[in-house]
């Protein structure tokens, strides 16, 4: 399907065996056809931007084929989310020239989100707008230990993971200071949820637990909300 390289190993390590993934290293014009649908959401969008779009919707398909459902059209929502089939739940993620999805059956999972970043530091102006002040104080302590580790560009991806997980449970925006995530050595995190979180199986989640991994020059981060 026009993709050069695929990484089995990079967000598909971080989530259970339920989820289905297909990732893309590099990408090719040739063969990433996009739904009518699809590609009217492109037509004023840059070349650089309809690749990524067409590159990620095809691991999308992939994706889709290996859970036994025919490839459709993955169309935005509101605030951007992905609209799957009915019966799925998946996330998808692109970054210079890699880009993921993953999928589940809803049997299996209650939500998931994905998020890759090049592993780089975050530009000094957008730590403050996206991280409370004992997150900043507990990454200063993380870089000490752990130099080798861009921990600021770490929590933004856990936040855009956590969003992404929380969207399709709640339908509601989530401001990057409405959780607090604390990250762990271990390529572990917990993001605890500042205001009334999602109710899954009848039970209100006050938290989601993500895990985190660096590989290939990048960050990548993902959460999986199981039913109970």
């Amino acid at each position: 399907m026009g993709l050069r390289r695929i990484l089995p190993r990079v967000i598909e390590q971080l989530l259970p065996s339920a989820v289905v993934t297909v990732e893309a290293f590099g990408q090719n014009d040739a063969d990433l056809a996009l739904f009518p649908e699809e590609a009217a959401l492109m037509t004023r969008a840059v070349a650089k931007r309809r690749r990524e779009f067409a590159v990620v919707r095809s691991c999308a398909r992939r994706a889709m084929e290996k859970l036994g459902v025919p490839p459709q059209p993955v169309l935005s929502g509101e605030h951007g989310a992905p609209g799957w089939p009915a019966g799925l739940v998946g996330s998808m993620t692109h970054c210079d020239d890699y880009c993921a999805a993953a999928l589940a059956r809803t049997a299996d999972l209650a939500s998931l989100g994905i998020d890759a970043e090049v592993h780089q530091p975050l530009p000094d102006e957008v730590l403050p707008v996206v991280s409370l002040p004992a997150e900043a104080d507990r990454l200063r302590r993380l870089s000490d230990r752990r130099p080798d580790v861009h921990w600021d560009r770490l929590l933004f991806s856990a936040k855009e993971s956590v969003y992404k997980t929380w969207f399709p449970l709640t339908q509601e925006w989530l401001d990057f200071k409405e959780a607090d995530i604390e990250l762990s050595e271990d390529g572990r995190f917990r993001a605890a949820l500042l205001v009334p979180g999602p109710r899954v199986g009848g039970r209100r989640l006050d938290h989601f637990e993500g895990r985190w991994t660096t590989a290939l020059g990048l960050i990548a981060t993902a959460v999986a909300v199981p039913h109970t």
